[in-house]
C-alpha cells in the first residue's frame, strides 16, 4: 500500500511545481522566461514585459490591465511613463471609431503628464494621426478632417524640430486638399446654379486658405469670371494675376494671359518659388506608378481619393480655422463685402445667404430675397440657392403697397369696390415692375457697395 501513496505524492509534487512555474502561461497566453541565476526580475518590468505581449498579440483589453496595474501600484517606477504611452498606443492599434477615440484621449494625457519628454512629440503626432483616418470624403462631415488639421497644426508649431514633424507636414497637405475639394465642390455647384454671390463667399475662403489646393487655378478663374461678369474688371484681374504668377504651369494659364490683356491689364511674370515648386510637383508625379498606380487610386474609396492629388511640396496653411475666415487680409471690404458683410447662415450643411448692404441700413430691395431649394447631385447636403439674375423673385408686397386680403366674404362686393380693386390691382402692377427695374443686376450688385 506504501508505493501507490508515494508516488501519488510525487505526481502532487511534480503538479504543484508545473503550476507555479507556468502561472504566467495560464494566466497571460505565453510563457514566462526564468530570470537568470542569482537574479530576480522587477515585478513592474515583468508586467510591462507581459503586457506588450498581449498587445502584440491582440489581446488589448488584456495588456491595458496590466500596463494599469503597472501604474496604480509602482507610481515611482521607471516603466510609468512608457505605460501610459502603451495605453494609447493599444487603442490606436486596436482601431476603429472607438479605439482611435480614445486613443486621442489617451495621448493627451500623456502629453498632460509628461510634457518635457521626448516621446509627446510623438504622441502629439499620434493624436492628429487618430483623427486623420477617422476623416470622411470631402462631400462629407468635415469634423474629423478639422480636427486633423488644427492637431497637425499644433504638431508643427510646437514640434517644428521633432523627427515626426515632416511627416506632419505632408499629412496636413493631404488633409487641407480633402477640406479644399469639399469646399470647391459645393462652390461649383453654386456656380452651375447661377448663385454667384454663394460660390464667391466659398471661393475666397478657400483660395486664402489653401493656396496649395490641386484646383486651386480654377478657383481663381472661377472668381475672375464672376466679378467679370458683373464687369468689375479690375477685381476680375486680381484673381487671372493669381494663376499667371502663382500658377504658371496650370492649363489656365494661358487663357488667363488673355483676359488680361483683352482687359488691358499688364500680364505679371511667374514667381520663381511658386515655378519652381511646380517643376518639383511634376517631376514628382513622373516618378509616381504609372496607369496602374492611377487606376488603384480611383478605386480606393474615403478621403484618399482627394489626398492622392495633395500637393507633396510648398509650406501647408499653419493658420487654424477659427470660425470661418473671408479673406479679410487679401481684397478690400468692399469686395470682401461679397462674403463677409452677406453673411451665409448654415445649419447642418444647410446654406441660405441674406444680402446685406455695406454702410446703411436695408432698404426695401434689400431687406430679404427669396431662394430657391436644390439638392446637390453627389454632396449629400440639401442647399439652398440665392436667386440670382433670371432667378425666381421674390412675392413680397412693394413698398407702400396695401396687403391683399382673399376674404371669401368679399367675393360678393358691389361694382364700385371692384373698380377700386382694379386700380389698387393696376397701382400694385407699377410697384412691381420698379422693383423688378431694379433687380436687374442681380443680387451680386446689392452685395458689394459701388
Amino acid at each position: 500500500m506504501r508505493y501507490p501513496t508515494t508516488r501519488n505524492l510525487v505526481l502532487l509534487a511534480v503538479v504543484a511545481f508545473l503550476a507555479t512555474g507556468t502561472s504566467g502561461c495560464l494566466f497571460f497566453g505565453h510563457s514566462q522566461k526564468a530570470p537568470l541565476a542569482g537574479t530576480k526580475a522587477a515585478p513592474d518590468k515583468v508586467l510591462y514585459t507581459q503586457a506588450l505581449d498581449n498587445i502584440h498579440h491582440g489581446h488589448y483589453t488584456v495588456g491595458r490591465l496590466l500596463l494599469q496595474n503597472l501604474i496604480n501600484t509602482y507610481p515611482e517606477s521607471e516603466y510609468l511613463a512608457k505605460a501610459k504611452l502603451e495605453i494609447a498606443n493599444s487603442y490606436y492599434k486596436q482601431g476603429g471609431v472607438e479605439g482611435l477615440t480614445e486613443a486621442v484621449a489617451e495621448y493627451k494625457d500623456f502629453i498632460t503628464f509628461f510634457p518635457f519628454l521626448h516621446e509627446a512629440a510623438f504622441a502629439q503626432y499620434r493624436a492628429a494621426m487618430s483623427h486623420f483616418r477617422m476623416m470622411e470624403k470631402p462631400d462629407r462631415d468635415p469634423t474629423q478632417a478639422l480636427e486633423a488639421e488644427a492637431e497637425l497644426q499644433t504638431m508643427i508649431l510646437k514640434y517644428p524640430r521633432s523627427q515626426w514633424t515632416a511627416e506632419a507636414r505632408q499629412r496636413l497637405r493631404d488633409v487641407q486638399e480633402v477640406l479644399a475639394q469639399g469646399q470647391f465642390e459645393v462652390a461649383s455647384f453654386y456656380y452651375m446654379r447661377k448663385a454667384y454671390p454663394a460660390a464667391a463667399a466659398r471661393l475666397l475662403n478657400l483660395t486664402e486658405r489653401y493656396p496649395l489646393f490641386s484646383q486651386a487655378d480654377e478657383a481663381n478663374m472661377m472668381l475672375g469670371q464672376i466679378y467679370q461678369k458683373f464687369e468689375h474688371k479690375d477685381f476680375a484681374a486680381r484673381f487671372y494675376d493669381n494663376i499667371v504668377r502663382d500658377y504658371p504651369l496650370s492649363n489656365l494659364a494661358p487663357e488667363a494671359k488673355k483676359d488680361l490683356i483683352a482687359m488691358g491689364d499688364r500680364v505679371p511674370k511667374p514667381d520663381p518659388k511658386a515655378l519652381a515648386r511646380m517643376e518639383k510637383e511634376v517631376k514628382y508625379d513622373k516618378d509616381q506608378p504609372g496607369i496602374l498606380g492611377k487606376a488603384l487610386d480611383v478605386l480606393r474609396t474615403g478621403p484618399d481619393m482627394a489626398i492622392a492629388h495633395a500637393a507633396h511640396f510648398g509650406q501647408p496653411n499653419l493658420t487654424p480655422d477659427v470660425g470661418s475666415v473671408w479673406a479679410h487680409q487679401v481684397l478690400e471690404p468692399s469686395v470682401v463685402s461679397l462674403a463677409a458683410n452677406s453673411p451665409s447662415e448654415e445649419i447642418d450643411h444647410s446654406i441660405s445667404v441674406t444680402p446685406v448692404i455695406s454702410g446703411g441700413p436695408q432698404n426695401a430691395d434689400s431687406g430679404s430675397a427669396g431662394a430657391t431649394g436644390a439638392t446637390g447631385a453627389g454632396l449629400g447636403n440639401s442647399v439652398q440657392a440665392a436667386p440670382v439674375e433670371g432667378g425666381s423673385e421674390a412675392s413680397a408686397p412693394a413698398a407702400g403697397e396695401p396687403a391683399s386680403a382673399k376674404d371669401p366674404s368679399e367675393a360678393s362686393t358691389a361694382k364700385p369696390q371692384a373698380a377700386a380693386a382694379k386700380g389698387k390691382k393696376a397701382g400694385s402692377k407699377a410697384a412691381s415692375g420698379k422693383q423688378k427695374k431694379k433687380k436687374k443686376k442681380g443680387l451680386l450688385h446689392k452685395i458689394i457697395p459701388f
